[in-house]
C-alpha cells in the first residue's frame, strides 16, 4: 500500500488530503477563503498568499488526523505545480519540500488540471465503473475552460493528453463570477446564478452565436465555428475554443438598454446588510426581468460547453467523456451533458461535486502513477502559474 499526502494551493482554497493506492480518500481537508474575498467580488492574489500562510500547517495537520495517518507513515509527498497563483502556488511548495526533505520522503510536481481529470478516475474505480478510451475531457472552472484528448497507453498508468482547445477570454466560472458582480450578487456567483436561474425563463433573453477571436498564432478560422492548428509535421489539427467575453458584454448591453441600473445598486445596497444571503433572500430583492437574464445567460454557457465538447468528441472518436472541475458541479451541466451523451452513445463521467471543487484528493491521485514510475520532481522546481497540460 502507498499512502500519498497531497498538497493543493493554487488559487483560494487550501487543501490537503491523504489517498491510498490513488484510489481510497482517507481525508479531504480543504479551508476555503470565500470569506476573506467576497468584499471584492473575486480572488485577491496577495490576500490568497496570506490566507495559505496561515492555513497550510493546521490543514496538513488535520489531514493527517482523520487518515489516521503520522508524517512518518506517508511514502510520498505530492503538491500542485500549476497552473494558477504564483504566490499562492509557493506555499504548497514550500511546505511540501520542507515535510519531504525533513522526512526524506518522495517529492511529486502534479499539474492542477490533470488533478482535476483524475479526480473523476479515483471515483470510477471506486464504483467499479471503468473509463473507456480514447475519451475527452471538458476542464471547466473558474481559472479553467479546458479540452483534452486523454489516451492511456496499455501497461501504463500514466494517461496522455493532447489540448484540443481552450478559452480565449474569460474562462466559464469567471464569466458566473463577472456577472454575478454586474448584476448586483455574492461571489462566488456560479453557485448563486444556478440557484436564481431555476425561477427565470431561459428562452427569455436571445444571446447571440459565440464570435472567436483567433488570437493564438498559427490558427486560422476553417469554417466559421472549429478554427484549425498547424502542428509540427504540417498537418491541421481542429481545435474546438471558447470564449464568454461577449457574453459577459451582452449583458452589460442589456441591462444598459433595459434601465436596470437602478434595481442593481439597491441589490448591493441590500446584500451590504446580509453577508451570509442566500438564495431565498436574493429571491425577495430580486425581479423577473433579471431572473430571466440570468437563466439565459446560463443556459447560453452551458449550451456553448456542451456543443462543443461533443463536437470534439465526434471528431476525435471519443469512447467517452470526461466533466470535471468547480462548474461541472452545475446540475444544469450534468443534465444537459447525461441527456445528450446518451444519445450519442457516450458515456459521461462526473467527480462527485466534493471533488469537482479544488481539492488535495485530487492531487494526491494524479501523483499516484508517478510514484509507479518514480518520476520525483526535481529539489530545485519551482511554481510554474502558466503550467500546460499535454503536447
Amino acid at each position: 500500500m502507498a499512502f500519498i499526502l497531497g498538497i493543493e494551493s493554487s488559487c483560494d482554497e487550501t487543501a490537503a488530503a491523504v489517498v491510498r493506492d490513488g484510489e481510497q480518500v482517507l481525508s479531504n481537508v480543504v479551508y476555503s477563503q470565500i470569506a476573506t474575498h467576497a468584499e471584492y467580488g473575486g480572488v485577491v492574489p496577495e490576500l490568497a498568499s496570506r490566507e495559505h500562510l496561515r492555513a497550510i500547517i493546521p490543514v496538513v495537520r488535520e489531514a493527517l488526523s482523520e487518515a489516521g495517518q503520522a508524517l512518518e507513515t506517508i511514502d510520498a509527498i505530492a503538491v500542485t505545480q500549476g497552473p494558477g497563483l504564483a504566490g499562492a502556488l509557493l506555499v504548497g511548495i514550500t511546505c511540501a519540500k520542507a515535510l519531504a526533505f525533513a522526512l526524506e520522503k518522495p517529492l511529486i510536481a502534479v499539474n492542477h488540471i490533470e488533478g482535476h481529470i483524475r479526480a473523476v478516475l479515483l471515483e470510477a474505480r471506486q464504483a467499479g465503473d471503468e473509463i473507456r478510451f480514447p475519451a475527452v475531457a471538458l476542464v471547466v472552472s473558474g481559472g479553467h475552460t479546458h479540452l483534452y484528448l486523454v489516451r492511456a497507453p496499455e501497461q501504463s498508468a500514466t494517461w496522455r493528453y493532447t489540448p484540443v482547445g481552450h478559452t480565449l477570454d474569460d474562462a466559464a466560472g469567471e464569466a458566473f463570477d463577472k456577472v454575478a458582480k454586474l448584476l448586483g450578487l455574492s461571489y462566488p456567483g456560479g453557485p448563486i446564478i444556478e440557484q436564481l436561474a431555476k425561477h427565470g425563463n431561459h428562452n427569455a433573453v436571445k444571446f447571440g452565436p459565440v464570435q472567436i477571436k483567433l488570437r493564438d498564432k498559427g490558427i486560422r478560422e476553417s469554417d466559421g465555428r472549429n478554427p484549425r492548428r498547424r502542428s509540427a509535421n504540417g498537418d491541421t489539427e481542429p481545435q474546438f475554443h471558447f470564449s464568454f467575453s461577449g457574453m459577459k458584454t451582452a449583458v452589460l448591453r442589456y441591462v444598459e438598454l433595459s434601465d436596470m441600473k437602478v434595481g442593481i445598486d439597491q441589490r448591493r445596497r441590500s446584500i451590504a446588510q446580509l453577508p451570509q444571503a442566500s438564495g431565498q433572500d436574493f429571491l425577495k430583492i430580486i425581479d423577473q426581468k433579471t431572473l430571466d437574464l440570468i437563466a439565459s445567460f446560463q443556459r447560453a454557457v452551458i449550451d456553448d460547453l456542451v456543443r462543443k465538447t461533443l463536437a470534439a468528441a465526434t471528431e476525435y472518436q471519443a469512447e467517452s467523456l470526461i466533466v470535471t472541475g468547480g462548474v461541472a458541479a452545475n446540475t444544469m451541466l450534468r443534465e444537459d451533458f447525461s441527456q445528450r451523451s446518451e444519445r450519442e452513445g457516450l458515456q459521461v463521467h462526473f467527480p462527485s461535486r466534493r471533488l469537482s471543487t479544488d481539492n488535495a484528493a485530487m492531487i494526491a491521485a494524479a501523483a499516484y502513477p508517478k510514484l509507479l514510475a518514480r518520476e520525483f520532481a526535481h529539489p530545485e522546481f519551482s511554481a510554474e502559474a502558466g503550467l500546460a497540460l499535454g503536447k
